[in-house]
């Protein structure tokens, strides 16, 4: 057994991994390889290996992969210290929106960048003083990055921490930029969807991304109080997009990979280790079983037996990461001594 901060790993065999011989693990290599790039230190040297493995001239298939995990790492499975293995499995995506460089139409809500005085001003303005205060709109002039043409959907970026702007330009083609976390006012995040439970708007169980939407269209004069329940506020940096297929950067430093990275804990598990959930798919409670990589963590994500899966970018991805909040296990695969 290894003890770890806020968690414990139990050593099991493979067969203890419920559905582990029918994922593809060549689906799950490139994800390990750009975990690879900031490797945890108990991994460098089979790192190197997994690279000899994984590469496509070798033409290592599902079984031969699959062999080498199980004779280079061993399986653990992980638990509470009070050795509960029960946990959560929540979902989380990047959004992808359009977008204008200047304020026009109702492409009216600004995502800024930080201002100069963050540093020295803790906590920042809250989201209501924000957008309704002239010396907090006052410290941001001339910061916005671009402009989006639903409030919503700039509060779905400061949740996520990241997104995809297609900015459209005069001569017709498109921009693509992706924003990135760059700070926030370190104002406590308050969930919005608690709120609207708390407000009798919803029933507990029901307060996923699409309910609320479909609440902000019923309830115009009432988004800003939804939007202002949250005080948190968050700032941003934008960059190219030069590879559309890879996702945003992890808290491990590495792109995210849509299916194969999910966001943990790292005081339970390290950033780069394997993890194999067993879970379901949110609506269908269809078995979601598979090898993934802890890549990321978020200040919501906490405990031993917890983790936020994601799901990739665009509608779909943001209806399944809305609606999951699954029961999960979960296992790790470290290193054979």
């Amino acid at each position: 057994m290894i003890e770890r901060a806020h968690s414990r790993w139990v050593a099991v065999a493979f067969d203890d991994l419920p559905g582990w011989n029918a994922d593809r693990p060549r689906e799950w290599w490139p994800a390990l390889l750009r975990g690879c790039v900031r490797p945890p230190s108990a991994w460098v040297a089979l790192c190197k290996d997994a690279a000899r493995v994984g590469n496509p001239d070798v033409g290592a298939d599902d079984a031969q992969l699959r062999a080498w995990l199980e004779q280079r790492l061993q399986a653990y499975r992980v638990e509470a210290p009070d050795g509960d293995a029960d946990g959560l499995l929540t979902g989380y995506f990047e959004p992808e929106f359009d977008a204008s460089r200047r304020p026009r139409g109702a492409y009216r809500i600004a995502i800024y960048a930080p201002p100069p005085d963050l540093a020295s001003r803790r906590p920042y303005w809250t989201r209501k003083q924000i957008d309704t205060t002239a010396a907090a709109k006052r410290s941001l002039d001339g910061l916005a990055i671009a402009y989006l043409d639903d409030p919503l959907d700039a509060l779905v970026l400061h949740i996520q921490g990241s997104g995809r702007l297609n900015i459209k330009q005069a001569h017709g083609s498109v921009q693509r930029l992706r924003v990135s976390y760059a700070g926030s006012n370190d104002q406590p995040y308050k969930s919005v969807g608690r709120w609207l439970i708390e407000q009798g708007e919803l029933q507990p169980g029901q307060a996923s991304w699409p309910a609320i939407r479909a609440w902000a269209k019923r309830n115009p004069a009432r988004v800003n109080a939804l939007l202002w329940s949250n005080p948190r506020y968050v700032f941003f940096t934008e960059s190219p997009l030069p590879d559309p297929a890879l996702g945003p950067n992890g808290a491990q430093g590495v792109p995210l990979t849509p299916g194969r990275s999910v966001a943990v804990d790292p005081s339970s598990v390290p950033y780069g280790t394997p993890v194999w959930l067993a879970s379901t798919e949110p609506l269908a409670e269809t078995p979601l079983r598979r090898l993934v990589m802890a890549q990321d963590t978020g200040s919501a994500i906490t405990g031993a037996v917890r983790a936020d899966y994601f799901w990739g970018w665009g509608e779909a991805a943001e209806q399944q990461a809305g609606r999951m909040k699954q029961p999960l296990r979960m296992w790790v695969l470290w290193p054979r001594p």
